[in-house]
């Protein structure tokens, strides 16, 4: 299947560099730009795309509340958001959690890591990059944020114990192959748990479940293996 790609971004150029690296996957298409935050949503709603690349700094509406329009609309639930800048500072990483976007790069980015990047997030799961730690999504979470899942005392009941230790991974940082190693099970069956969970607990993709794995206590910050 191919994965269909919107980039949103102000330049041309970087829009243009961006098109020729995706259009050189087999798996990868571009279907559309935007040179704005506006035109992003629009463009969203008009084509449907599996992925959008969007720009933090971009005049008028700027990418981060263009991706909150897009991960905050039910019609739009299947659209993944990647946000990307050149200014990985911990505000706009932080933002970018906040945005609901499930990965966050920085343009300097490797060609090969930034198309595996779409192909993660497309997968459904989070991609962050090294700089976003899980201390600095600690810190994220003790702040009043807009667009998080509300979480109330007791949200974890709802899973099974198999639930519980999958999400504690996956809020680790580890993929489906890597957890499906760790426990001796198939990558499709921690899938399956994880999509339940995702479920259960009405939130749309990893990213997410990660913010919920860190508020109720399940996961602390600098912890390698889950509580």
């Amino acid at each position: 299947m191919t994965l269909r790609v919107l980039l949103a971004d102000d330049q041309v150029l970087i829009r243009s560099g961006f098109a020729a690296l995706i259009g050189s996957a087999d798996d990868l298409e571009v279907v559309g730009e935007a040179g704005n935050g506006d035109e992003a949503v629009r463009r969203t709603r008009e084509l449907r795309p599996d992925v959008v690349l969007m720009d933090i700094r971009m005049p008028g509406t700027d990418g981060l509340a263009a991706a909150r329009a897009i991960t905050g609309a039910p019609e739009l639930s299947d659209v993944k958001v990647i946000v990307l800048t050149t200014f990985e500072a911990d505000d706009y990483v932080l933002e970018a959690l906040r945005s609901g976007a499930s990965g966050f790069l920085g343009k300097s980015v490797e060609p090969e890591e930034l198309l595996e990047a779409i192909r993660v997030v497309a997968r459904g799961e989070a991609l962050l990059s090294p700089r976003a730690t899980r201390s600095l999504i600690a810190r994220f979470l003790a702040q009043p944020q807009d667009g998080a899942p509300d979480v109330v005392p007791g949200a974890l009941d709802v899973l099974t114990d198999r639930e519980r230790e999958i999400v504690a991974l996956v809020a680790l940082g580890l993929s489906n192959s890597d957890i499906a190693g760790r426990l001796f099970l198939s990558p499709l069956t921690v899938k399956t748990h994880v999509n339940r969970a995702m479920s259960k607990l009405g939130v749309r993709d990893r990213a997410q479940l990660v913010v919920i794995a860190y508020q109720t206590g399940l996961v602390r910050a600098g912890e390698t293996d889950p509580r």
